[in-house]
C-alpha cells in the first residue's frame, strides 16, 4: 500500500472516531459503587448501586443500558433536597424510580417507567436522592411510599 494510502486511511479512521457522540462507543469513566438496603416491614432487600452524585454522572444515568441486574440499581444523590424531575430519553430498560427524602423514607414511587420516553417524571416533593431500579421490582418487592432505605454513607 503507498504512503498516501496509508494517511488517507489514518485520516478517515480519525475522522469517524470524532463522529462517534459521548457516552457510544467510548469507554466510559467507571462509577463508584454501594450498598444499600431497602427494609419494608421486617424485610431487609440489598442491592449495590452505582453512585452518580455530579452533575455528569446524574445526566448519564441509566442511558444506553440494555439491561440492568435484579439487584443492582442507580442512586442519584442531591447536595441539598430539591423538586427533581427525570425522564427516559435514551433509557432501553423500564425503571421504577424510588424517590427519596434526607430522612431516608421513601417519598414518592413512579413504576414501570416508559423506555425511551421524554415525558417529565416528577418528584412532586423535594428529596435528597433518586433510587433507580429494574421496572415492576417495586411492586414485586412490596416497596411502598414510606419505606426505608439504609446506606451507611447517605442514609445511616
Amino acid at each position: 500500500m503507498c504512503q498516501a494510502a496509508k494517511h488517507f486511511l489514518v485520516l478517515l479512521s480519525l475522522t469517524c472516531l470524532a463522529l462517534v457522540p459521548a457516552g457510544r462507543g467510548q469507554a466510559e469513566a467507571p462509577i463508584r459503587k454501594e450498598e444499600l438496603i431497602i427494609e419494608i416491614t421486617g424485610s431487609q432487600y440489598r442491592f449495590e448501586v452505582e453512585v452518580a452524585d455530579t452533575e455528569e454522572e446524574r445526566a448519564r444515568g441509566l442511558m444506553f443500558r440494555e439491561s440492568l441486574p435484579e439487584n443492582e440499581g442507580m442512586l442519584f444523590l442531591y447536595p441539598e433536597p430539591r423538586p427533581v424531575s427525570f425522564w427516559m430519553k435514551n433509557t432501553y430498560i423500564p425503571l421504577d424510580m424510588l424517590f427519596i427524602g434526607s430522612d431516608g423514607l421513601v417519598a414518592a414511587i413512579a413504576e414501570q417507567t416508559q423506555p425511551l420516553s421524554e415525558t417529565t417524571i416528577p418528584s412532586t416533593v423535594p428529596v435528597k436522592a433518586v433510587l433507580e431500579i429494574n421496572g415492576g421490582l417495586a411492586q414485586t418487592l412490596g416497596i411502598k411510599i414510606g419505606a426505608r432505605v439504609r446506606s451507611p454513607a447517605y442514609f445511616p
